[in-house]
């Protein structure tokens, strides 16, 4: 029987609602299709390091990764307010964002394949593995950013001797509510390399400059962001005031055309300098946070979320939110994936700074985590 509590019908009309409802017609004067705001289905929530290292490890002694056992290792996240979705929450973090926490042991190859997702890599742990993309072979290292855009080959290996862990971030609900989803396998294990490896890498080391060859857009020039990188510019940032909410910001790009790296997917690196207390603001693009170094915590919609490295913890659409750094000793880094690049190209995004008690919520209530 049909719900429709947002208005006090007369018992006639709720006969009627109920009516239409039994054959899968209904009520345009009952509906909330207008809201006035973005009313999310995800909810804020917060993963511990601790949690996603006890289930990883677990699959890590059940799980071989290659022909004949699975393709990937990976434990993702799902949000509690996406769970009702089959199967498996659509793997959803936020309303359009998949999270999950992949390892690759030694020896092991994850297959070739490619899918309509586009997906992005954030390097959290070990040494030794690597990622082919689209011919390019790109070493992985903590703290790198790497990209696979949108129906690009990819495939992992380990050549060395230590597991190698990372964020993986693929827009996976937003195009399974599209109805837009398509998988091929490649035929072989490995896709064939058609550059040296870190071809990209090695071009575009001087910064901000490009190879006069990338002077037309193209969708991937550059797979993958070294950590040194990304920290030297965050370090000639703070050499000046920080912004009062975001700390020190910056966000990775596609030198060819100035748009984010991962087209569909954005992506940000951000340092919170010693006791930064951030002024809360919302906007409608969701973010999924990793904590890449520190310890702090996030406050959302009054809530306390308390975060440490290697903790993930997710920001749906309009909600309220601001970063606080503990430590009077350690910056904080926080990396983070969002949805922007889709909601700009549909012009929904909106933000809105909070204006109440000098831009900082009221902590109403402390989130209690799972542990293992």
């Amino acid at each position: 029987m049909a719900d429709h509590k947002l208005k006090e019908w007369p018992k006639e009309l709720i006969d009627f609602h109920n009516e239409l409802d039994e054959v899968n017609l209904g009520p345009l004067w009952a509906s909330a299709f207008s809201s006035r705001e973005p009313q999310p289905r995800p909810i804020p929530y917060l993963w511990k390091k601790e949690l996603l290292d006890n289930k990883l490890e677990k699959s890590k002694e059940m799980l071989q990764v290659g022909f004949g056992s699975v393709e990937r290792r990976a434990v993702y996240l799902i949000n509690p307010g996406m769970k009702q979705l089959q199967p498996y929450g659509w793997g959803g973090a936020t309303q359009n964002l998949y999270v999950a926490v992949q390892a690759i042991a030694p020896g092991e190859i994850a297959p070739s394949h490619r899918h309509t997702s586009s997906a992005l890599r954030f390097i959290m742990d070990g040494f030794g593995a690597s990622g082919l993309v689209n011919g390019q072979k790109y070493a992985f290292e903590p703290g790198d950013y790497l990209i696979t855009p949108g129906w690009i080959w990819h495939d992992h290996i380990n050549e060395g001797d230590q597991p190698v862990t990372w964020m993986d971030c693929l827009d996976v609900p937003f195009v399974m509510g599209m109805s837009t989803s398509f998988f091929e396998q490649y035929p072989e294990p490995q896709q064939p390399l058609l550059y040296p490896d870190d071809y990209s890498t090695s071009v575009y080391q001087g910064g901000m400059v490009r190879p006069l060859s990338d002077r037309k857009p193209s969708l991937a020039p550059l797979g993958r962001y070294k950590w040194d990188l990304t920290e030297k510019s965050l370090q000639g940032m703070s050499k000046f005031e920080p912004d009062p909410i975001e700390g020190f910001a910056v966000e990775y790009f596609n030198p060819t055309n100035g748009k984010d790296a991962n087209n569909r997917i954005g992506a940000r690196m951000q340092k919170l300098p010693v006791n930064f207390q951030g002024k809360a603001h919302r906007h409608v693009h969701s973010c999924v946070y990793h904590v890449h170094k520190g310890e702090g915590y996030t406050v959302m919609n009054g809530v306390r979320f308390d975060w440490k490295a290697g903790d993930f913890f997710a920001v749906p659409a309009w909600t309220w939110h601001e970063h606080i750094n503990i430590s009077d000793r350690e910056e904080a880094y926080l990396f983070s994936t969002n949805d922007l690049p889709i909601m700009e190209a549909f012009d929904f995004e909106r933000q809105e700074e909070y204006q109440q008690n000098n831009g900082h919520q009221e902590i109403i209530d402390v989130f209690q985590p799972i542990l293992p």
